[in-house]
């Protein structure tokens, strides 16, 4: 199995700062969590993780082109480049132990970027919590190539999205669908299959709510065929976004997970 062919803008120079989120310095971490937000989501959905969690574990939430601080810049719309880019730019924070969380297309790219350090530098994470999310390999993408803004904005609403409600004002709508139907794009694009992925050395935990209507529970269990590392699952109360309502929870299995008692 190998990775694609490395993208050219890997080649380039790439600035951490512009990549990542970073809490304030003063602690003192002994884990980076690194997050990766949903399709048109933002660092941001992570904003208050940092103060929920503990000093021993770092939060640095992915910033991503086209949205927020970045909107200006163009957004990504082949993985095999987005990962290529991210890979890059988190060398300088492989100095501590780290784990992935990603949420829906999040995942995705999670693992991608996981591939990419295990077979590149030889240092994975030592944790993949996978969210929302059946593995690359399983599940259709949804088709929103025929949706016109209103229907895109009625599904996304649909799934309960976080701050959806800002694409009742036009003139926001028109600054945050862009980067929406970009990562919509990467997503249909992204159709491995289980032969062209990798098994991870890097245990997996897959997260998911009983009545996610984009992914069953039985999507989200295979992830266990991507790792040699271990796998296990919990499932919330709730549908494609529980981990709005189900936050604290999570966090404390997070907590528990990268810094055992």
């Amino acid at each position: 199995m190998t990775l694609p062919t490395e993208s050219p803008a890997a080649a380039f120079a790439v600035d951490p700062a512009r990549w990542f989120r970073r809490p304030p310095r003063g602690s003192h971490p002994r884990v980076r969590l690194v997050c990766f937000p949903h399709a048109g989501g933002a660092a941001s959905l992570f904003r208050d993780w940092s103060e929920e969690l503990p000093g021993g574990i770092e939060v640095l939430a992915v910033r991503l082109p086209a949205r927020q601080d970045r909107f200006r810049e163009p957004p990504v719309e082949r993985m095999a480049e987005l990962a290529d880019m991210i890979a890059e730019a988190l060398r300088p924070y492989l100095d501590l132990p780290y784990a992935f969380f990603g949420h829906s297309l999040g995942s995705d790219v999670a693992y991608e970027v996981a591939r990419r350090l295990e077979r590149r530098h030889g240092h994975g994470p030592q944790r993949l919590f996978v969210s929302g999310a059946a593995a690359p390999h399983v599940g259709e993408p949804v088709d929103i190539g025929d949706y016109d803004d209103p229907a895109l904005i009625a599904e996304i609403q649909r799934l309960g999205a976080p701050g959806t409600e800002l694409l009742d004002e036009p003139e926001l709508a028109a600054l945050l669908l862009p980067s929406l139907r970009a990562d919509y794009r990467l997503s249909a694009a992204y159709r491995p299959a289980l032969a062209d992925l990798d098994v991870l050395r890097a245990p997996i935990t897959a997260l998911i709510g009983n009545h996610d209507p984009l992914v069953p529970v039985a999507e989200a269990l295979t992830w266990a065929q991507l790792t040699s590392g271990g796998f296990n699952h919990r499932v919330y109360p709730g549908g494609h976004f529980y981990l709005e309502r189900h936050r604290r929870a999570l966090l404390r299995l997070i907590q528990a997970v990268l810094l055992p008692a």
